[in-house]
């Protein structure tokens, strides 16, 4: 045993390094797997509403887990720079027909957002099993609540996304229709 590495004493701490290092080596290797990742998080989420169903209870911490997913959707879909806020360092949105095209830069990116949203469901279904967070309420309220406040938000977030003409998604590589060269038409001209 070596005396100068400070993990050989402290087995906990090695097993939570090896730990940390394997977790990161498997997060990463996730990153191209974008529709398998979504996938995987829609299983966590149904599994997080059944337990919440069959419990009949948890509503407050349902209610949290919403607001926080409504926060993160509107990071991710924010620009990096937000124009109404912030001073132009080259990464603006184009306001006029004339300005240059620069691609839409997320506040929050795509893993990021995808990872927090998982994270956020693992750790309210943690929270169900235990008491202490089933305060009883009256959900139809809360849920009423979740639901103005999705839709005004939502409402802001089009409005801005249509006064600074920017689109969060891109569905797909785009295709340009300008004309081809074939090869037949080459040959018959020869």
């Amino acid at each position: 045993m070596d005396v100068d590495d400070p993990t050989a004493s402290f087995p906990l701490a090695k097993w939570r390094s090896d730990f940390s290092r394997a977790f990161q080596y498997y997060l990463d290797k996730s990153t191209p797997h974008t529709t398998e990742r979504w996938i995987g998080t829609a299983g966590v989420a149904a599994i997080y509403c059944l337990r919440v169903y069959l419990l009949q209870g948890f509503y407050i911490i349902s209610y949290g887990l919403g607001i926080y997913l409504l926060n993160l959707l509107i990071g991710f879909l924010s620009p990096l720079v937000d124009p109404e806020l912030e001073v132009s360092d080259g990464l603006a949105l184009p306001t006029r027909g004339s300005d240059e095209f620069k691609p839409f830069v997320r506040r929050l990116p795509e893993f990021k957002f995808w990872y927090s949203i998982t994270k956020a469901f693992c750790v309210a279904f943690a929270m169900t099993f235990f008491s202490v967070f089933d305060v009883p309420v009256f959900w139809p309220i809360l849920l009423c609540y979740w639901v103005v406040l999705f839709f005004l938000t939502m409402k802001r977030q089009i409005t801005h996304m249509l006064k600074y003409k920017y689109v969060p998604f891109n569905l797909g590589k785009q295709r340009y229709g300008g004309k081809r060269n074939s090869g037949s038409s080459s040959r018959s001209s020869d």
